[in-house]
């Protein structure tokens, strides 16, 4: 071997050396537990500006340039400080019978931040399909939420708690608009509350949501229960993949409904930590009664300050509308 090709190997090993270093001095060092896990312990919020489903404006494009995102970031904080302005005492009442706006800024915590995952500033949370939308089977069958509490109870609407919402129940926050739920799965910001607990152990790991303080307990490394036997957050096993906890939930309550799915819905989550203040979620939504391919969505948890804390959620204290619905039953009752 010639001295030339000997220098040309050297050059080679000295590069390829450099990059490892350097690629070794980029490695992420996660915060663990005692048995060697990525610690997921503390306080999140998944508050975003990124909505689940991509809007038109983005057509196919799956991520927006950094000047696209930091406008968008900038136009919310924009409007949180137009709407955090004092009201004019003298404005006219409002005229287009919009009742339902009866909070305001002060209450809310939508985020204005853009998702970022893998360098990418995402359009939507959803990457597949490719087209950021869920994939509906157009022949599927509704799912009525009246007709399943029927098919339950055998009882007509509202004529005892077990026939009113969940939300209204305060057992689970759900929105039936956007068949949104924060404590999931999967778990979907809100309009406020959105921030969870995670507590480990090596047998569990517990999420604990704002909203409606509810909590989901995901059993490592054990079986599903039997169909027969479901829950309001479905039944979920967990097991660790390397470094990324990987959730498998099913045996979902007839009375929930996700996105158009019916009761068949499993969905798998994962939790990749990426940095000491950031977790990559992501689940993958299959119900073949509801939509012609499972999709699959991302977003972020973002770790809260140290000093901040959750407090107690207060539902059944204010909640007004369970005691005047069942007398309004009771009422007709009587008549």
């Amino acid at each position: 071997m010639n001295t030339k090709n000997i220098s040309l190997i050297m050059m080679t090993l000295c590069l390829l050396s450099s990059l490892a270093a350097a690629q070794q001095s980029t490695t992420v060092e996660l915060p663990r537990t005692p048995d060697g896990k990525p610690d997921l312990q503390g306080i999140w919020t998944n508050a975003t500006q990124t909505t689940l489903e991509r809007p038109a404006r983005f057509g196919d494009r799956r991520f927006m340039t950094a000047e696209e995102a930091q406008q968008m970031q900038q136009d919310a904080q924009g409007r949180e400080v137009a709407a955090d302005a004092p009201s004019d005492p003298n404005r006219a009442p409002p005229s287009d019978g919009n009742t339902a706006a009866a909070y305001n800024t002060f209450w809310l915590d939508r985020g204005t931040q853009v998702t970022q995952i893998d360098g990418e500033y995402r359009t939507s949370m959803i990457i597949d399909p490719p087209d950021g939308k869920i994939p509906f089977r157009t022949d599927a069958p509704e799912q009525n939420f009246m007709e399943a509490l029927r098919d339950i109870h055998g009882a007509e609407a509202f004529l005892g708690p077990e026939m009113t919402t969940i939300g209204e129940r305060c057992l689970l926050f759900y929105d039936f608009r956007t068949s949104n739920s924060s404590a999931g799965p999967p778990m979907m910001p809100i309009i406020y509350n959105n921030n969870y607990q995670i507590v480990q152990t090596d047998a569990h790991v517990v999420i604990m949501a704002e909203m409606m303080h509810d909590a989901r307990i995901l059993r490592l490394n054990s079986e599903h229960l039997p169909p027969e036997v479901y829950k309001w957050m479905g039944d979920s096993v967990a097991e660790w993949q390397g470094d990324t906890l990987v959730v498998h939930t099913r045996n979902m309550h007839p009375q929930q409904s996700h996105y158009g799915s019916g009761t068949g819905l499993q969905v798998t989550e994962s939790f990749r930590m990426v940095s000491n203040d950031e977790i990559v979620y992501r689940f993958t939504m299959n119900d073949a009664v509801a939509y012609t391919q499972p999709w699959t969505a991302e977003m972020v948890l973002y770790r809260r300050p140290p000093a901040d804390r959750i407090y107690e959620f207060a539902c059944h204290e204010g909640n007004y509308a369970l005691p005047g619905i069942l007398a309004g039953a009771r009422r007709l009752e009587t008549q």
